[in-house]
This record gives C-alpha cells, structure tokens and sequence, in this order.
C-alpha cells in the first residue's frame, strides 16, 4: 500500500468544535459525604475536539488545514485556538460572546474514566456557521470535510453542500443527523453502525446491510459510503461497483474517542491527494486501528500511518543505547518525518512490572520513546550506597530491549533537565506522585510548546518493595 503525499493537499474542516478536557489523579478512598471515589487530580490536559480533532488529524499527516468553527469568547476558546494554531492549522473561529465553547471535561484514574462533564448551550439558530464565510474559503481547498456532531454549527447542511459541489469540491461528511436526507448531494459520507440503522432501520444480515446502503447511494446522489462497523471493519459501497469490505485493523482496543475524526481526516487527506476511493478507505481503516489503541482523543501520524501499512521506516544503527550526540542527530531525522517525540527518566537498577506498563503507557503518547538513564554514580547519590542493584550497562541493555523503548541514553548528573533541554522532547512523562512544576526539565518543555505528562506506576510493584521483600527472606 502506498502513503500518498499529505503535503501539497489543502483541507477545509466545518463543523462543531469543542475542547476536551482530561484531568488525571489516584484514588485512593471513598469520600465520606456520598458513595463516590475520591480523584486527588496530578495532572491535566486539553486536546482539540469534534471537528477540530479532525482538523488536527489532518494536520498531523502533514496536509495544509483551516478550520472553520464556533467558539465562545471565553477561557477554552482561547486554549483551543492557542492549540490549533500551535498545530499549524488555520482558524476561523467565529467567537460568540453568548455561546460557550463546547466543552468537555473528562476525569481519569487508573487508565479509567470516572465521570464526563459536558459544559455546551442548547443548539440555536446563531450557533450555525456562516454560509458566507464558508463560501469566502472554498477556493483554496482541494476538499471539504463537515464533521457534524449535531451541536449546532451545521443547521444549514444543504446550503453549504450546495456550495461546495458548486465551486467543484468533494464533500465528505461525518453524520450524527437521523434524517440522511440533509446530507443529500455529499460525495461521500461515513456513518457508524448505530447512525446508519437509526437512519434506515435494524439489518440482520451483512446482504440486507449492503442493499440498503446501495438505497441510500441512489436516492442521496452519493458516490460512496463508508459504512464503520467497529470490529467487523468497514464496507464501502460505490456507485456501480462491487462492496468492499475491510477486515479491522485494531490490535489493541484501549478507547474509541474520536476514532471517526481519524477515519474522515485519513480519508478526505487521501482523496484530496487523489487516491482511489478503495485505497482511501483502505487507509482509513489502518489509521482507526491504530488510533483506538491510544487514550483519549488522539489523532494518527504519519509515521505510525507507515508503519500500520507495514511500510519501512527509517532505520538507524544508533537505534537502541545512544550517545547524546549520536541521538540529537537521530532526532533530526524523527522531526523531519513528523515524528512526536516522548522522553522520560530514571534510575531502572531493578526492572519490574510497573516499570515496563509504565514504559509502554509513555510510547502510547507518541511515535518515538527516549528513556534517559543515571549513570552509577547518579544512582548512589541519589538513592544510598546500595544503590544501584544492576550496573549501567546491564540496565541500559534491558532497556533497550524493550518493544515500547526506541532509544536509551545516559546521563552522569543528578537530575537531567540539561539533556531534556538539549533533545528538546515533544512530551516529557514522569511516573509517580509528582507534580508537573516538581519534574526536571517541565520549563523548557513547556515553553517550546510541549507537553508534561504524570502516569501512575502499577499498583503493589515498586524497586523499594522488592528490595524489602528480598531482604525479609
């Protein structure tokens, strides 16, 4: 399969935006006022939503991107256009000092969610966005995505299909509508299971789903449907051609947010770079496997889109344990493909469960891990004379061998914010109780745009533990 150029393709994004909030903690206790867990919040996070995920996900396989949305003049409005423009997406947010942005606030505790707040108006007529100005950024695109979410921004579908097919653009669209109808005259459009029964009724079998999806293609005038079924993969169906029907890809289910915005961003970027609507779908399919493995709203690189096409990927001698110098060079060749760099750091003198759920948990985050070591005599300093357990090659050496781990690096000084500021990471991830202003080297990441990430360890498993245990027999 072939990863066609994002670069040169050029994306118009409409629809309902939102911010998703995630606010990270232990819990540890049940509050004493109602039968509920108590969540000692660590950490948080803010990510683009609805239809700017979308955007984020074209964005994130290279492809030029404006966005146009709704948005409040308030507080997550500015953290979301902050967010997107950092991206290198172009906004056109028309900010309403009446209407909120849409917000939603997710609480996790051990890789679970606890409860979702919603913060959002009721749908009106001045939530819609303007035909006009929809109209003004039509002719420096190559396609059209209208990512609906049902929140109001787009009360006036026909209008802007109509518009779009008339300055000659494809017009793809994620439905959330019932009635198909509104979508009349689309290019193509990507419902779920759920949408398309809710819209044409119950199918009990894979022929009564094809039949009528082949109904909907000729009564709306679309050139194809791309039907998601989750873990039965997906079908499309065209106009005078056979269905195609795609096994899924997901190795790892580990949450579906936003996996539809992965599937229309993936396809619409391949059409746009002129694909056929096969391979497309193909991608698309690729890309939604890989996304559900990650938690959260997330979006698919073009680096992990090669690597699901089992596509070669750059391979470098260095890979593994690393000099400091050999890595910075590595790390130019990882920046110019796209790739987001994770990085973390430790003493790892005694390997355990908690260390490796932790480590695969930081690449997650990313396409690329480094895990940056202390050498031996960091490690006495550090943690008492009896420290380290195993010396720094064999530490680095079993580091290196792990799946989720792409490079190991020393470093001979108690805590690593110089060599965090010289490989300048994407995401910095720490283990444990910290606080995000207690993590070496948060400044400097955070004020070149990046992350700082807290992961709990895994529970009952701890360096200090095991050496007790094995003091006590």
């Amino acid at each position: 399969m072939t990863i066609p150029d994002f670069s040169n393709v050029r994306l118009l994004v409409a629809g309902d935006v939102m911010l998703d909030r995630y606010w990270y903690g232990n819990t540890g206790r049940i509050s004493p006022e109602a039968p509920v867990p108590v969540v000692a919040i660590r950490s948080t996070d803010n990510r683009p939503g609805g239809a700017a995920n979308v955007a984020l996900g074209l964005a994130a396989l290279g492809a030029q991107t404006h966005l146009l949305g709704k948005a409040g003049q308030d507080e997550a409005g500015e953290v979301l256009e902050r967010l997107l423009e950092s991206s290198g997406i172009r906004c056109t947010l028309e900010r309403s000092a009446q209407r909120p942005t849409i917000t939603k606030l997710r609480v996790i505790s051990h890789q679970q969610q606890m409860i979702r707040l919603d913060f959002e108006a009721e749908v009106a007529a001045e939530a819609a966005l303007s035909l006009d100005r929809f109209q003004t950024l039509l002719a420096d695109v190559d396609a059209v995505i209208l990512s609906d979410y049902a929140k109001g921004a787009l009360q006036n579908i026909p209008e802007l299909i109509a518009a779009a097919r008339a300055a000659g653009k494809p017009v793809l669209i994620d439905p959330k509508q019932q009635d198909f109808s509104v979508y009349r005259g689309a290019t193509l459009i990507t419902p779920n299971r759920h949408e398309f029964e809710r819209a044409v009724g119950l199918c009990h079998s894979q022929e009564e789903l094809v039949e009528k999806g082949r109904q909907l293609l000729q009564s709306m005038e679309w050139e194809a449907l791309l039907l998601t079924r989750g873990e039965e993969g997906m079908t499309l169906l065209q106009q005078n051609a056979e269905p195609l029907h795609i096994p899924a890809q997901a190795h790892e289910v580990f949450d579906v947010t936003g996996a539809g915005d992965t599937v229309i961003a993936v396809l619409a970027a391949s059409i746009a770079a002129r694909c056929g609507m096969r391979e497309a779908a193909a991608l698309a399919n690729l890309a939604a496997g890989v996304v559900v493995g990650k938690l959260g709203t997330a979006t698919v690189s073009l680096a992990e889109l090669e690597q699901a096409a089992s596509l070669p990927r750059p391979h470098s001698s260095t890979q593994g344990v690393v000099t400091e110098h050999a890595l910075v060079q590595q790390l130019q060749t990882s920046r110019r493909r796209g790739e987001r760099i994770v990085m973390t750091n430790g003493c790892f003198d005694l390997l355990h469960p908690g260390h490796v759920a932790y480590l695969e948990e930081a690449r997650r985050l990313g396409d690329r891990l480094i895990v940056a070591v202390n050498d031996d005599a960091s490690v006495a300093r550090l943690k008492g004379p009896e420290r380290p357990i195993n010396t720094l090659d064999h530490r680095m050496a079993v580091l290196a061998g792990l799946a989720s781990v792409d490079w190991v690096v020393p470093f001979s000084e108690d805590t690593p914010e110089r060599l965090i500021d010289a490989l300048a990471p994407d995401v910095l991830v720490k283990g444990g109780d910290y606080r995000i202003e207690e993590i070496a080297g948060h400044k400097g990441v955070l004020a070149r745009g990046g992350e700082v990430k807290i992961l709990p360890y895994l529970e009952a498993h701890s360096t200090t533990g095991i050496i007790h245990t094995i003091r006590e027999k």
